[in-house]
Parts: C-alpha cells; sequence; structure tokens
C-alpha cells in the first residue's frame, strides 16, 4: 500500500482540524496518524485528552504532546529490554520538543497562552467555546501548525516510510 505523505497537506490538515474544533493534539495526530495504521476515530480518542496542555491544566501545549505521541509511533520500542530503541525515541521526542521551542520560545501552554496576553485559567475542565474571538485571540493554530511542521521536517523527509510500500509500521 502506497502513503500519502505530502507534508504541506497534512500540516494543512491538522490547521483545518483544529479550526473544527479538535484539541491541538487530536489535530497533529490525526494528521499523520494514518502513516502508523492508526485510524481517524482512534488517533482522536487516544490524544483527546491532551488538550489544554493536559486536561486543559496548561501544562505541556497539546501541540507538543502530540509531537510525543507521533516520536514514539515513528520510533517507539515494544520490548522492555529494548534500551536502543528507548533511547532514540528518547532523542527523537527531545530533538521534536528542543525544535519546537526553539520557534516558539516554549512547550508550555500556560506560557504560550500568556505570551499571546491570554489568560491561562487551570481552575475549571470547561473547554473555552470556539467563536470568531477564541481563534483571533489564540496562539494555537499557530502551534498547531508549527508542530505539524516539525514532524514533518524531523521524520518525513528521512523516514522509512516515504514513498514505500509497508504493510504495517
Amino acid at each position: 500500500m502506497t502513503r500519502d505523505i505530502d507534508p504541506e497537506g497534512r500540516i494543512q490538515r491538522a490547521v483545518e482540524l483544529f479550526m473544527q474544533g479538535y484539541g491541538c493534539c487530536q489535530s497533529v495526530v490525526c494528521a499523520f496518524a494514518d502513516l502508523y495504521g492508526l485510524d481517524e476515530e482512534m488517533a482522536l480518542r487516544v490524544s483527546a485528552g491532551f488538550g489544554g496542555g493536559v486536561g486543559r491544566m496548561r501544562m505541556m501545549c497539546g501541540a507538543c504532546s502530540a509531537l510525543v505521541i507521533l516520536a514514539g509511533l515513528e520510533k517507539g520500542q515494544t520490548r522492555g529490554e529494548d534500551r536502543e530503541g528507548k533511547m532514540a525515541c528518547y532523542q527523537l521526542v527531545r530533538e521534536l520538543l528542543d525544535t519546537f521551542k526553539q520557534r516558539n520560545g516554549s512547550i508550555n501552554c500556560a506560557e504560550l497562552l500568556q505570551m499571546q496576553g491570554v489568560k491561562a485559567e487551570t481552575n475549571t475542565a470547561q473547554p473555552d467555546e470556539r467563536n470568531a474571538e477564541y481563534y483571533r485571540v489564540r496562539p494555537c493554530a499557530r502551534k498547531v501548525e508549527s508542530a505539524a511542521r516539525v514532524f514533518a521536517e524531523k521524520t518525513l523527509s528521512n523516514s522509512p516510510l516515504k514513498g514505500e510500500n509497508q504493510e504495517s509500521v
């Protein structure tokens, strides 16, 4: 089966998903999930709790959490004793998050929101209403785009998936 890599299309898909009301993490994970045999519904479920900086607690940015999930799909080890595999995954996580931080100033949701003058309250799990004002004042769509771009740059150009037929990843 040939897989559609199209980095720019995947980056734009991540932004579109965010603009449709999905969380930052969901948007980025879902844009790449098919490369790893993960269907859209499962990708959305697995990444759902990471929104708002993990359950709206404003910890690690959801787009960054997506990078961690995708790094696991790309390089995650599946045997407990595989220290080299674990190190390869951790190294990819560090590269992805370091690049995101260099480009955006932080990987922390609260810091990213406060950088834009958005109040980063953590006292409720109630998500904000998605309306024109929400999208106008929040940097989230740009962070989703940035995370998707970081992942595409770091993995798709060198990925063994690119242009190859693979039955399972």
